[in-house]
């Protein structure tokens, strides 16, 4: 079977380095069908695209995250799928090799681990928050990926088209590795040279501002995929609470029969009942979890192409 490959790059105000992008990708995948997905750029990204000759989708919501529901959602003649971003950063030399690795090993993603010699090109900062993230969705979800957030990613069909996307901003990466890590799809890394943005190409990453819509995404996902666990971890939150209220008083009652700190053993009651509520919250939701999970399992096994 011909193995047939588009590239999707999302794109924001991104006119410095579009072209080169689309140079180097065209050198590379003479045959592949490139797509640009602007996301409504206030600069010359539109018209620097059609210059190279690709065609460019205009994505009116605002968000990473939309512009890949628009991206994934495009009825495209084609069984192996590329995302990569438009600001020049990622090394895209070893794309078809890559994606020859993908096609004939069946896997489901393969994800850009980026490495880097030049500390301008990858913040501190966003290593560190890197770092923290991958470990810790690695330790809940399974320790496949090293690189949560990376933009340059490679897809079959079949996992694109059997994706429940959620989020709408940068956060989306996350939750393309969550949702693999989750299904126990075939997922691998591939590295790549992270190169430092070109002069006139501005982020438009915040890092607080992303890096708490981030944090926010993998909790939900968690309560969502592992309900027994998040709430095991709240029963046992509210139980330490109402044991450090409670076991004074009961102490107090045993040697004087008196129970003085009414207020106080009212909420320890409470902090009890939460926990108990909590933990039989965990059970019920992590049944419905069993279903949701083979329904999105099944979507996947029965997709043809």
């Amino acid at each position: 079977m011909k193995n047939k490959v588009v590239v999707q790059i999302p794109c924001l105000n991104e006119e410095s380095t579009i072209g080169k992008v689309i140079k180097d990708i065209k050198k590379d995948l003479p045959k592949a069908e490139i797509i640009v997905y602007d996301n409504s750029s206030t600069d010359n990204t539109i018209k620097e695209a059609k210059k190279h000759g690709v065609k460019v989708v205009l994505e009116k919501k605002k968000g990473k995250g939309n512009v890949v529901k628009r991206m994934f959602s495009d009825n495209l003649n084609a069984n192996t799928y590329v995302m990569l971003d438009g600001d020049n950063t990622y090394d895209t030399s070893k794309i078809k090799q890559s994606i020859d690795i993908l096609f004939r090993e069946k896997y489901d993603m393969l994800v850009a681990k980026r490495t880097h010699s030049n500390p301008s090109a990858y913040r501190r900062g966003h290593v560190i928050g890197n770092q923290m993230f991958s470990r810790f969705v690695n330790f809940i979800f399974g320790n496949d990926i090293s690189d949560i957030f990376s933009g340059y990613r490679i897809f079959s069909k079949r996992f694109i088209k059997t994706f429940p996307q959620n989020s709408n901003e940068f956060e989306v990466e996350a939750e393309l590795t969550i949702h693999a890590l989750e299904q126990g799809f075939k997922i691998g890394e591939f590295e790549c040279m992270y190169k430092p943005r070109p002069q006139g190409s501005v982020s438009k990453l915040s890092t607080y501002k992303d890096g708490m819509k981030i944090l926010r995404l993998i909790l939900i996902l968690i309560k969502d995929e592992k309900p027994l666990l998040f709430f095991s971890i709240l029963s046992v939150f509210f139980m330490v609470l109402s044991l450090s209220l409670g076991v004074p008083i009961i102490k107090e009652f045993y040697l004087t029969g008196l129970v003085e700190r009414l207020p106080s053993a009212v909420l320890a009651g409470l902090f009890s009942v939460i926990s108990f509520l909590s933990f039989f919250c965990g059970l019920i939701l992590d049944v419905m979890k069993k279903i949701r999970f083979e329904n999105k399992k099944m979507n996947y096994l029965l997709f043809k192409d």
